[in-house]
């Protein structure tokens, strides 16, 4: 017998991140009230982690998008693997040359480029996409705030959101 409703463990499943980062702030604002400048210090350099954590897990919600579409993501030691009905296939990250968000007939979708030419798409709700976030964020060049916008954006063809030799000329 469960203490809670299903619902209830989906919601609080899904803000586990954001509640951790709020308890993290809030014990960093309770230090800095202890008194004396040593405690002030520690206590704001803690909040200000929970903020940051906060910042970041708000920004993990946003990507994921639920468990809709069929197939299972996997990201393991740099490479990221899809395994769908109708196909799938690994990527290495360091061999990526271009990230895309496509449409398709059965929705929106992650176009993963190489420069061998393989391609590999991901769809954005399927079962284990959420580890796609910490995965692209490690991309040279990719700002963040960019991929959620992409997502959150409105469905076009296409819409590139990362492609590795506009991330090496930023580099020089």
């Amino acid at each position: 017998m469960a203490f809670l409703r299903p619902e209830a463990t989906a919601l609080l499943h899904r803000w586990r991140e954001a509640i951790a980062a709020a308890a993290i702030a809030a014990g960093g604002v309770w230090i800095v009230f202890w008194g004396g400048y040593f405690f002030a210090a520690l206590g704001a350099a803690i909040a200000l982690t929970g903020a940051g954590l906060g910042l970041i897990a708000r920004r993990r919600m946003r990507f994921a998008r639920g468990t809709g579409a069929p197939g299972l993501v996997e990201v393991v030691e740099g490479q990221i693997g899809y395994f769908g009905p109708h196909g799938g296939g690994y990527v290495a990250l360091a061999d990526l040359d271009e990230l895309a968000l496509v449409s398709r007939g059965s929705g929106r979708a992650w176009r993963l480029a190489q420069g061998d030419g393989t391609l590999l798409a991901i769809p954005v709700d399927a079962a284990g996409a959420e580890a796609l976030f910490d995965a692209f964020a490690g991309l040279p060049g990719l700002e963040t705030p960019a991929l959620i916008a992409a997502l959150d954006g409105p469905e076009l063809a296409a819409r590139i959101v990362w492609r590795r030799r506009l991330a090496r000329r930023m580099l020089h």
